[in-house]
């Protein structure tokens, strides 16, 4: 597989911030009760004209401007939601329209979920061997709020709006090792899109707790396994954000639990945007300023998942 190195990343927050307090007031919960169980402390929603669409412009423009690069220069556009604003155009031919990147490369929408980060920086690699190019921007990005049953308070509390955004450079010295996968039930599933009533998330927490807590260690080591290196090796590791009790577990198992970054506590589960976010963080937290080797994964609706070694090249924070 085309081997692929960041060069840019970047990041979009509604204007909203909502704490756990302002949702006891609309849910019987409390700050207590859900930092316990999830480790979350806030998120963000979008507001009157931000949108999935909005986000995702902003974290993509960011993206590229701090990779160096022009809209231009840009040879394959992918986006990761399960919250676009239309079923058609995508995202990503909106995208493309409002940065003015060209019109003769490839541009889509994926919906692999939580996990459809690493599933588009994968299909982003397959892109540029197949069609040719340089660059390519990966972008994950969601507007949640508007997919929430706030009378729901397993669900409601867990979810948060933003996105995060990826410039790649093809390398075919930086070989991309991933792990891509599903399980295909409805233990996470957007109701209603077929009938005239809203879509709402519902989710059987407990039964992906369980899916989670078992697909993360396994495909974090075919990661390092493909990649033929070992934890020992790793500078650091990406999950998705969903719940502080699943990572935390997940890294006691691998024996690594100083490796595993966290900012759940800052935005919820962002769903595809997680994963970006939690390096634009790291980046700004000056975390990585050297090439360090950084496994991600991905989990989520479909059931899928995702992990991948990430080459990552992104500079001072500027």
């Amino acid at each position: 597989m085309t081997g692929l190195k960041m060069i840019g990343i970047g990041r979009a927050l509604p204007g909203r911030c909502v704490t756990n307090d302002d949702l006891s007031k609309i849910v019987e919960t409390s700050d207590a009760w859900i930092s316990e169980r999830t480790g979350i402390r806030r998120r963000y929603y979008c507001g009157e004209g931000e949108s999935t669409n909005t986000l995702i412009v902003s974290a993509a423009r960011q993206a590229v401007a701090n990779a160096g690069l022009t809209p231009e220069d840009i040879d394959c556009v992918i986006v990761a939601t399960v919250s676009s604003d239309y079923a058609s155009p995508s995202v990503a031919c909106l995208l493309q329209a409002e940065l003015g990147i060209r019109e003769n490369i490839p541009v889509m929408d994926i919906n692999a979920a939580c996990a459809g980060f690493l599933y588009g920086t994968a299909t982003a690699s397959g892109m540029l061997q197949v069609y040719g190019g340089r660059y390519a921007l990966v972008v994950g990005g969601e507007q949640l709020s508007r997919l929430m049953d706030m009378n729901d308070r397993s669900t409601c509390v867990l979810f948060g709006d933003a996105a995060g955004a990826a410039v790649y450079e093809r390398d075919e010295t930086a070989d991309l090792c991933v792990d891509l996968g599903s399980r295909g039930n409805l233990e996470i599933e957007i109701q209603g899109c077929a009938r005239p009533e809203p879509s709402v998330i519902k989710m059987n927490g407990n039964a992906v707790f369980r899916f989670a807590v078992g697909v993360i260690p396994s495909s974090l080591n075919r990661v390092m396994a493909k990649a033929g290196l070992t934890m020992d090796q790793i500078d650091w590791v990406v999950c998705h954000q969903a719940n502080a009790r699943i990572i935390d577990h997940c890294a006691k198992k691998l024996g690594a639990p100083e490796k595993f970054y966290k900012n759940i506590d800052r935005y919820g589960n962002t769903s595809a945007a997680s994963i970006p976010l939690a390096l634009y963080d790291m980046w700004q937290e000056g975390l990585l300023q050297h090439e360090e080797k950084v496994l991600a994964v991905g989990f989520g609706g479909g059931l899928t998942w995702a992990g991948a070694l990430l080459n990552l090249s992104l500079g001072a924070v500027k």
